[in-house]
């Protein structure tokens, strides 16, 4: 009898030590974790910048004003609660990538991101981006899906179809959908 308490208190010590969750990559954000993903988007002419706020499964989206011919610099922040979890991003930087998939819209797009944001294999991660806006409504409800991609395979800038940046495998930590409009 002793020697099965013995193997009980064993077998409950192995099961706890193996299912700590201290052992989970911490850089790891999920769905849950961001709440917001807020761009910044500057006039290059005029200097002023509007807030364009998108709340995590929101009813509505934000619709980001932009004028043909302008050019805007845009700056991606994610937050979770009031806590800025964009530093957590740019730390793991070779785990993320950003997709701007813009439907509906004529921009030319270039990522701009400094060292802190770009990749050891050299992609920028899409946190600074430059938008120079040909057409902004090219369809009835144009719009631009932000996604933030973890952990990929690989990744790319390079523009596939409507989409500026690919990625092969990995998963999604979020995603943020914002009207455009002219």
């Amino acid at each position: 009898m002793k020697s099965l308490k013995y193997l009980i208190l064993i077998l409950t010590i192995i099961f706890t030590a193996g299912c700590s969750r201290a052992d989970e990559d911490l850089d790891v954000l999920s769905q849950e974790d961001i709440s917001n993903i807020i761009l910044n988007v500057k006039d290059d002419e005029t200097g002023i910048t509007q807030t364009y706020n998108y709340t995590v499964n929101s009813a509505t989206n934000p619709v980001i004003k932009l004028t043909d011919g302008k050019t805007y610099t845009v700056n991606a922040v994610f937050l979770n609660g009031n806590e800025d979890e964009t530093e957590s991003i740019i730390a793991a930087k070779d785990e993320h990538f950003l997709i701007f998939d813009f439907h509906g819209s004529i921009i030319n797009f270039t990522r701009i991101d400094d060292e802190s944001s770009t990749r050891t294999d050299g992609n920028k991660l899409g946190l600074v981006t430059k938008w120079e806006v040909v057409k902004a409504a090219n369809s009835s409800s144009p719009e631009l899906v932000l996604t933030l991609i973890h952990d990929a395979v690989s990744v790319s800038e390079v523009q596939n179809g409507t989409a500026f940046g690919t990625a092969n495998g990995g998963e999604t930590d979020a995603v943020a959908t914002f009207g455009i409009s002219n």
